[in-house]
């Protein structure tokens, strides 16, 4: 496999994203993301880096593997970690 990091561009639809790599610059691929980006429900969205297993066989579809850390993120959301703030007892 060839690992490679690269930006979501857009979303497809059905689980499929538009990734842009940086190596080799510019290169678009399809990818899905793979089982443990799933399994533990970890959000991925334009612009988000990420990286990216392609098969040397087919270079226009890959797997996402790992969605790095947002840098200028402040820590966690105030009022806990639910949408609607802390649960109530």
């Amino acid at each position: 496999m060839i690992e490679t990091s690269g930006v979501i561009e857009k979303e497809q639809g059905n689980g499929f994203y538009l990734v842009t790599l940086e190596q080799p610059a510019g290169h678009q691929c399809l990818c899905r993301a793979a089982g443990k980006l799933t399994k533990f429900r970890i959000k991925r969205l334009a612009g988000d880096k990420v990286l990216v297993e392609i098969s040397p066989y087919d270079l226009t579809r890959g797997r996402i593997t790992y969605r790095e850390r947002n840098v200028g993120a402040t820590g966690p959301r105030p009022g806990g970690n639910r949408p609607g703030g802390p649960r109530r007892r």
